[in-house]
């Protein structure tokens, strides 16, 4: 190789012009410059590959995200899909399911066929006035069941302007089906009526999508029976049986007519029945003037316009009309096809018979489990208290269908799975539909008359959770339920909560199955099937309703349109226009939330601990919130001497009415309606809520302080004082010297949780006074005094409304006690029933 070199070489020693040629360091460099290039390329598609990746990655997350709040929780159901089958639970298929009509029967089935009563006065002052669903604005004397059982039975009076309707049914079981059952409507006339009403009784049966039924007509357009198919029910016959003037009399003078037609929706029912309404029909009674009336007229339906095009959306509706002057009785018999070994038929003096039978036994069971006769309770009072249990347990109701939900994932609601639900209901006239933290309360009660009926509706409840451990706190799953609900309240977010108040059921529901081997071992695959979704459901909250320090906890769903209440609502908490924080934001600390969760915990543990179950971490952290130094450190205003909610908070609001600027010469009328807006007069800053009242007495609402609690001592304070929550009715929502005590929230929205009495919290109140008073400590002689008084004072007042008005209320004034609000609210008000009895 030197050689070679050499003869290249010229003579000056400069490589020669074929070696500079032959010399590769420029494409050496042109080569390395083109690598540089490709790696630029390949880390650019490289970048648009991740990209488009990471596109569609992140689209199915959130795809997947989306789809989260209708996925349903991964868990083997609590209740089989069958448990409500006339096979699995006959006694209970069929029953009065149907709380938002004044008397009706459907059995737990997706598709129920549906019957019920309508009736209206005829010549009255008002034509037309035809009741059917509860509704406040008909101006009943009063209504509702005075006996019911929850399963066969039950005996209700229904009080109009100058008549009363009493409403018996009785079930029998047979068959394959649920078994018979007869209706006995007696109408009778008030002593101050000047002349004995004529009463229009409608009768109706109707079809809930599948199903059929045929109409059997006699001559003069009576309609002597009914006969049906369904999936459920199988063959029946529903016989309509002729008005007399009691058992045994004979038959009275009575006009009849008839309906048959086809129903878009049993939501339709009252105006289809409406609009069929002909006064050209006449009353003409052997002794008295003819007078035309009002009654049903097939020839006035409208046939609708999508019946041609599928008629599988629309049900059959059949409604048989008797026309009858009072005094008068008639009787409606069920009977089902597969009963073919029934005795004799449950009518006349059989079914006369057998309601005496059920009424014994309602009494007997009634006074052994709440005692009042031996607390010696009037026979008065013991019969309000009958019909306090009577109303919960017979406004009952079994829906199926779809919640409306939404999550921040989602651009437009979606509709929950198709569900059932058996659950009580607050008020059948106002709230006729399942609210999580109500129930709670309802089976506070119904748990000590029917411990497995409550475990059963516990499992409705969470058999709706979904796969994040929430559950919608207001149940609106059908078209029904639908019509009685504003709008703006139908979509139910999944960021949302409600007091947990089912845990308080549980805890007393362990306490009576611990103190008895052979029930608690019966109940324990129930529990078991019930315990992955507590686990969810309290994991669910302890992270979604987390607050801003270690430990503590804050409401999501509070309003965010600051500038139009006065204070900004937290309906989540169940306290409505309850006074928060003025200026809702995240650093906010909720001590009721906190107890709840202390509350949750400990049950949890115990939950846990029977069920051999990892219980360390759920005691843990009942230990931690149980804490009493902790809880001071969150949530006690030395200042204030209360416990408080903490958050971004200026008391200085008030409402004004909006200035609107009208240019001179300009029309008024063309400009925005004056509002009252909120003025905030000094700036919020972070600090404890100057409010006193139920809020601050959740720590002992539920227990969560220590006997020997210096704070017990001015809670029990405040609760004796008159000018704060004492009342000789019972303890008010707000304290007298708030800022806010009954002030409206905006024009249109009156004071709610502001200073009226609300039973469900008097009943935690009492409940506590009992479990301090019973309790050895500094404070157990004043908690049992204090206790003997508001006991008397929440008896005395929710009975004399009850004797005055025929309704047990939502809320009792503060100042007068007299009952205000939604009626009958035979939810958590009957919660009087525990309080008389001292079962707590």
């Amino acid at each position: 190789m030197t050689k070679r070199r050499k003869r290249l070489l010229t003579g000056d020693g400069v490589p020669s012009p074929r070696e500079e040629k032959a010399t590769a360091p420029p494409r050496r460099e042109k080569k390395k410059k083109t690598d540089i290039g490709k790696v630029f390329i390949n880390i650019s598609i490289g970048l648009c590959i991740f990209s488009l990746i990471w596109f569609f990655y992140a689209l199915y997350m959130r795809s997947a995200l989306a789809r989260r709040v209708v996925t349903l929780h991964p868990s083997p159901r609590v209740l089989n899909v069958s448990s409500s089958s006339p096979a699995v639970s006959p006694e209970k298929f069929w029953g009065s399911h149907r709380p938002h009509v004044y008397f009706g029967m459907k059995t737990r089935s997706p598709r129920s066929v549906v019957t019920g009563l309508m009736w209206m006065r005829q010549f009255a002052d008002v034509d037309g006035n035809l009741r059917h669903t509860c509704e406040q604005g008909d101006r009943l004397q009063g209504y509702g069941w005075l006996m019911h059982d929850g399963v066969s039975f039950g005996v209700q009076e229904i009080h109009d302007r100058d008549f009363t309707l009493t409403t018996e049914f009785v079930k029998r079981l047979g068959g394959d089906h649920g078994g018979d059952w007869t209706w006995r409507i007696t109408a009778k006339q008030h002593s101050s009526a000047v002349t004995a009403p004529v009463i229009s009784l409608m009768c109706y049966a109707a079809t809930d999508v599948q199903g059929s039924l045929q109409a059997h007509v006699e001559e003069k357009n009576h309609l002597s029976s009914v006969t049906g198919t369904s999936e459920e029910l199988g063959n029946f016959k529903i016989t309509f049986g002729k008005p007399t003037a009691g058992e045994g009399a004979a038959g009275k003078y009575a006009k009849y007519n008839y309906l048959t037609t086809r129903s878009p929706g049993l939501d339709k029912l009252t105006d289809i029945a409406k609009n069929s309404l002909s006064h050209k029909f006449i009353f003409s009674p052997p002794k008295g003037e003819k007078r035309s009336y009002f009654a049903l007229d097939s020839h006035k339906v409208a046939t609708h316009h999508n019946q041609q095009q599928d008629p599988k959306i629309e049900s059959d509706f059949v409604v048989h009309q008797v026309t009858v002057q009072t005094p008068f009785q008639m009787e409606v018999l069920f009977e089902s096809g597969s009963f073919r070994d029934r005795p004799n038929q449950l009518t006349g003096s059989v079914l006369t018979d057998e309601l005496e039978r059920r009424k014994v036994a309602f009494d007997e069971k009634f006074e052994g489990t709440f005692g009042l006769q031996a607390k010696k309770f009037t026979s008065s009072q013991i019969k309000f208290a009958k019909a306090a249990l009577s109303n919960m347990l017979g406004g009952m109701g079994y829906f199926y269908g779809q919640s409306v939900v939404q999550s921040v994932y989602n651009e437009h609601p979606l509709l929950y799975p198709e569900s059932p639900l058996f659950t009580a209901v607050p008020s059948r006239s106002f709230f006729p539909r399942g609210f999580l933290w109500d129930e709670g309360f309802h089976q506070l009660l119904l748990s000590k008359w029917d411990a497995p009926l409550s475990l059963e509706v516990i499992a409705h409840w969470l058999d709706l959770i979904n796969i994040e451990g929430w559950i919608p706190r207001e149940q609106i799953l059908d078209d029904e339920a639908r019509s009685k609900v504003p709008s703006e309240f139908i979509v139910q977010h999944n960021e949302n909560a409600n007091p947990p108040t089912l845990f308080l059921v549980l805890q007393k529901l362990l306490e009576q199955l611990e103190t008895d081997p052979d029930r608690l071992s019966s109940h324990l695959p129930v529990l078991r099937r019930l315990y992955p979704r507590l686990k969810t459901w309290f994991e669910w909250f302890n992270t979604t309703q987390a607050g801003p320090v270690a430990n503590s906890y804050r409401w999501r769903g509070r309003d965010k349109d600051t500038n139009l209440f006065l204070n900004p609502k937290t309906l989540t908490s169940g306290l409505d226009d309850y006074p928060r924080a003025s200026h809702p934001s995240s650093e906010e600390r909720h001590v009721d939330l906190y107890c709840w969760m202390a509350l949750a915990s400990g049950i949890m543990a115990n939950v846990a601990r029977i069920l051999g179950e990892p219980h360390k971490v759920y005691k843990n952290t009942h230990l931690t919130l149980s804490n009493n130094e902790l809880l001071n450190e969150l949530h006690w205003s030395e200042s204030l001497r209360v416990f408080s909610d903490y958050g971004n908070h200026t008391q200085a609001v008030s409402l004004q009415q909006e200035k609107v600027h009208v240019p001179p010469g300009q029309p008024r009328h063309q400009f925005p309606v004056t509002r009252l807006v909120r003025s905030v007069r000094r700036a919020p800053k972070l600090q404890y809520v100057n409010a006193l009242g139920y809020v601050s007495l959740f720590p002992f609402l539920l227990h969560i302080l220590t006997p020997d609690s210096p704070k017990l001592e001015h809670i029990l304070r405040d609760i004796q004082d008159p000018e704060r929550i004492w009342t000789p009715y019972g303890l008010r929502s707000l304290s007298r010297t708030d800022p806010l005590y009954m002030k409206r929230n905006t024009e249109h929205d009156a004071p709610y949780w502001r200073g009226p009495i609300w039973i469900n919290i008097n009943y935690l109140a009492v409940r506590a006074l009992h479990h301090y008073g019973n309790i050895e400590g500094p404070y157990q002689e004043k908690a049992s005094a204090i206790y003997q008084e508001l006991r008397t004072n929440l008896i005395q007042n929710v009975y004399k409304q009850y004797l005055e008005t025929g309704y047990i209320w939502e809320q009792y004034s503060d100042s007068t006690g007299r009952g205000q609000g939604s009626h009958p609210f035979t939810g958590w008000s009957a919660l009087t029933v525990l309080i008389m009895a001292e079962k707590y």
